[in-house]
């Protein structure tokens, strides 16, 4: 790609980032990633890269798949924040639903053990550095299970945009905005429409004019091609770089 063709990619990002700083307005960009268990090149790259652009990115680690050598690592990578990632990333969806590790057709009580198990699992291989946030595969958990976070010493939940409690409540919600991945071909999406997707989710906040602002992207080093590696590298050179963008830390945003 020519730079000019670079250039022109990244306009409108700029050009709506602009518009927040001529309103007074400034949204905080934050990181997350899904499915880690082990050690590995890609997650070496992925601290390099939270390390680079001065943004810690929330882990999901997926307890009971877990190895020794996560551990290892990530006393290595401080501004990788580890937190639960379901209980074993298994799909308990009836036939023809979309997946689901948490969905409606569980017992509450099954659910509830599972849960403790595998949080004292990662508990035991991570320790302290270990957050108390709650990421459920899929992105998905029924309301009512969300409710039984608390008790079971989650503060803070994290789904995808448009997830929200139910009339029980649960722990902090904070969900996620911005998917790399195109999972049909699972590969990274386009460069050009993470741009646009990005500038009308921007907007919107911007309309909205609420407080607290927050642009979460949903990562998955496991998975990136280059593709997705390289649109991250622009996409956070350029937003971090922003006065109208915040460094978001997931325990500032989880009040941790």
């Amino acid at each position: 790609m020519t730079r000019a063709a670079t250039d022109s990619l990244w306009l409108p990002f700029e050009t709506e980032l602009d518009r927040w700083s001529a309103a007074g307005r400034r949204v905080s960009l934050w990181l997350r990633d899904d499915d880690a268990i082990a050690a590995s090149p890609a997650l070496d790259r992925l601290s390099a890269l939270s390390q680079r652009h001065g943004l810690p990115v929330l882990l999901a680690v997926i307890p009971m798949l877990a190895e020794p050598s996560l551990a290892s690592a990530l006393r290595q990578m401080p501004t990788l924040l580890p937190c639960q990632h379901g209980c074993w990333h298994r799909n308990h969806a009836p036939a023809g639903a979309k997946k689901a590790e948490f969905g409606a057709d569980r017992a509450a009580d099954d659910i509830r053990d599972e849960l403790r198990e595998a949080k004292a699992r990662l508990g035991d291989l991570l320790g302290p550095a270990l957050l108390p946030v709650f990421v459920p595969p899929w992105n998905r958990i029924d309301p009512a299970h969300a409710a039984l976070l608390p008790d079971i010493g989650f503060r803070g939940l994290s789904c995808f945009r448009g997830y929200r409690l139910g009339a029980k409540g649960g722990p902090a919600l904070v969900n996620t905005a911005l998917d790399l991945m195109d999972w049909r071909a699972r590969i990274g999406r386009p460069a050009a429409d993470m741009v646009y997707e990005a500038c009308r989710l921007l907007a919107a906040m911007r309309a909205d004019a609420g407080d607290g602002d927050a642009l979460g992207l949903l990562l998955h080093h496991r998975d990136h091609d280059e593709a997705a590696w390289a649109f991250l590298e622009g996409f956070l050179a350029r937003a971090t770089a922003h006065p109208a963008v915040a460094h978001g830390d997931p325990r500032r945003l989880f009040g941790l």
